[in-house]
């Protein structure tokens, strides 16, 4: 099964001055040797913005064009809308993308990798899968 990959996640492994290693990682790592990840254009876009170097920023861009973006269809917009609007009811905020991130996963059936604790409170609400990494030591 396809995994998308999280904007929180990205930033971890490629936008750091100076390598760190966690399980977030390493579980990257998996996923990408496993051909499981999956690229959206959003994401691609939160990644590459804010980068004031040019050199840093082509080779993130370089970096990332490995992973083909999905289409997103007019549904998916429309299927993220109907989720800002269930989580809304309920109190519960987050951003476009993040619900577009959300439509994506459960009109194709993917997990949604991310560090972000914000997936948790919108999987209470709305039909989505977190992909979590296993547990050191198991």
């Amino acid at each position: 099964m396809k995994v998308i990959v999280d904007t929180s996640i990205w930033s971890q492994a490629l936008r750091r001055s100076k390598p760190i290693k966690n399980n977030y990682i390493d579980e990257l790592r998996t996923l990408i040797q496993a051909s499981r990840v999956q690229m959206l254009g959003p994401i691609r876009q939160e990644l590459l913005s804010g980068i004031k170097s040019s050199d840093q920023f082509n080779r993130l861009k370089y970096l990332l064009s490995f992973y083909p973006d999905l289409v997103i269809e007019t549904e998916d917009y429309e299927r993220a809308a109907h989720y800002f609007n269930v989580c809304g009811q309920k109190g519960i905020q987050g951003s476009n993308t993040d619900f577009l991130i959300c439509a994506i996963a459960t009109h194709h059936k993917m997990l949604i990798y991310t560090s972000d604790t914000d997936f948790e409170y919108y999987q209470a609400h709305i039909p989505i899968e977190l992909h979590k990494p296993p547990v050191s030591g198991s």
